[in-house]
């Protein structure tokens, strides 16, 4: 079901972004330079429009992506915290488990021991 709803997902994305692509093909120029536009050394020439839109759009969902990660962290490192405890108190139960069990075999061993004792 998870792989039908990805693959209508992306038909739809590319259902959007043929036609983008097809529209906006011709070749563009773009300037680096801010102050000198004419500067040959920081200009792009014949560059499809389709691809600044694109770059455009997937740097923005890098950017996007990374923030969204950054505003994460807290609650990373609180589960991180959380799993670490988990693992101490684990831990700790499984040695009390272990005690425990070793006293109820000695103290079986040892009462019955003393039990044979008495009686003979």
């Amino acid at each position: 079901m998870i792989r039908f709803i990805k693959n209508v997902i992306l038909a739809s994305v590319a259902i959007v972004l043929v036609p983008i692509s097809v529209a906006n093909r011709h070749a563009i120029s773009i300037s680096l330079n801010p102050f000198n536009p004419q500067d040959p050394n920081l200009t792009l020439t014949d560059v499809p429009l389709f691809w600044v839109i694109f770059a455009a759009l997937g740097v923005g969902i890098l950017l996007g992506g990374f923030n969204a990660w950054a505003k994460q962290g807290k609650w990373r490192k609180e589960a991180r915290q959380k799993r670490q405890e988990a693992r101490k108190w684990h831990h700790e139960a499984d040695q009390l488990r272990t005690l425990s069990e070793q006293e109820k075999l000695s103290g079986t061993t040892s009462s019955d021991a003393g039990s044979n004792r008495s009686t003979g």
